[in-house]
């Protein structure tokens, strides 16, 4: 005999986990206007100094994110090659046949 107890309490929690996912999106509605841009960028002078040291602002972190990726491919790529260095060195012995006696 088959019950749906253990059918009906998945989808209870299921339904569980998305409740605070629910509140958050409601917070984030409610106070949409709250999270809009600064008021530099929303409708500040595009020429004034507050607006043009933020853009460097940002492109000096982008620059920052661009050189720890960067780092991170040239880490990967000498892990690659340390490693095929290695397999070539293991595959230039060969076993004797019969050992010693």
């Amino acid at each position: 005999m088959r019950t749906n107890v253990g059918r009906a309490s998945a989808r209870r929690c299921a339904s569980d986990g998305l409740k605070p996912v629910l509140h958050v999106l409601v917070l984030v509605v409610l106070f949409a206007q709250a999270a809009s841009a600064c008021p530099v960028c929303f409708g500040g002078d595009p020429n004034s100094a507050m607006v043009k040291s933020t853009n460097n602002g940002v492109l000096f972190l982008l620059g920052v994110i661009g050189f720890v990726q960067l780092g991170f491919i040239s880490l990967f790529v000498s892990f690659w090659r340390r490693s095929r260095a290695l397999r070539r060195r293991r595959e230039s012995f060969r076993v004797l046949d019969g050992g010693a006696q």
